[in-house]
C-alpha cells in the first residue's frame, strides 16, 4: 500500500554495533518513543495546575541506526538485503529485537492485541511492507548458541506472530539520517506507529481495543 510514509532500520550484531561507534560511542544508540492515552486533565486543590492522570502507555524500545552514506533499501532481488542482514525479515532497528509494551490491547487489521509485550519486525518488499508483532522470546545479549529466541530478527519463525498488517509508505520530502519510531495522529481511540528513515516513512494504523 503506498502513501506517504516509509521506514527502516538494523543494522549487525551488538559487537559491530560498538566496533562502528568509536570513541566510546555505540553505531547504533538505544531509542524509545512512548504516548500516553485514556487519562484525563484534573484540577489540583487550592491551585491552577492541571495534571494528567490515570492515563495508559504505549512505548517502543529500538536500536537508531545511522544512514551513513548507505543504499539502505536496494533495489530487485537486493531489496532488504542489506538491512534484513541473512534474517528472514527486518528488525526494524538495531542491535536488540525491537519490542512495543502497550497497557491496553491495540486492534490491529482487525486482530485484538492484548496488553502485554512484543516484539517489532517487518518484512521488507518493494512497494509493500507487513508489520508484524511476535511473541517469541528476545535475547538482551546474543548467544549464537541460543536458536530459539530473537537476537534482532534472527531466529525469526513465523509461528509465534500475533498479528501482520500492510504499512502504508510514503516519501519524505527529507532524508531522516537516524531511523526513528514514532507515534502519529493519536487520539483516546486510536493513532499510527510510525517508522522514519531516509526518505521513507511506514506507518501502521491501530485502535484501542475492548
Amino acid at each position: 500500500m503506498k502513501w506517504t510514509l516509509t521506514t527502516a532500520a538494523c543494522f549487525t550484531f551488538g559487537v559491530l554495533a560498538l566496533a562502528q561507534g568509536g570513541a566510546g560511542r555505540t553505531a547504533s544508540p538505544a531509542g524509545s518513543s512512548a504516548t500516553q492515552i485514556l487519562g484525563k486533565y484534573v484540577n489540583q486543590p487550592n491551585s491552577d495546575e492541571r495534571v494528567y492522570q490515570a492515563g495508559k502507555w504505549i512505548e517502543i524500545t529500538y536500536g537508531r541506526p545511522i544512514k551513513r552514506g548507505r543504499d539502505l533499501w536496494g533495489s530487485g532481488a537486493t531489496y532488504g538485503k542489506l538491512l534484513n542482514d541473512s534474517a528472514p525479515v527486518w528488525r526494524a532497528g538495531a542491535n536488540q529485537t525491537t519490542r512495543l509494551k502497550t497497557e491496553v490491547p491495540l486492534v490491529i487489521n482487525g486482530k485484538t492485541v492484548p496488553a502485554g509485550d512484543y516484539d517489532v519486525l517487518i518484512e521488507l518488499k518493494p512497494n509493500a511492507w507487513t508489520f508484524i508483532l511476535s511473541s517469541m522470546p528476545f535475547q538482551t545479549s546474543y548467544d549464537a548458541n541460543n536458536k530459539t529466541a530473537l537476537w534482532g530478527a534472527f531466529n525469526y519463525t513465523p509461528d509465534k506472530d500475533v498479528v501482520r498488517a500492510p504499512m502504508m509508505l510514503a516519501t519524505l520530502p527529507v532524508a531522516i539520517d537516524q531511523l526513528t519510531w514514532d507515534f502519529a495522529d493519536m487520539s483516546d481511540t486510536g493513532g499510527k506507529l510510525a517508522i522514519m528513515w531516509d526518505k521513507m516513512l511506514a506507518t501502521v494504523a491501530f485502535t484501542v481495543g475492548p
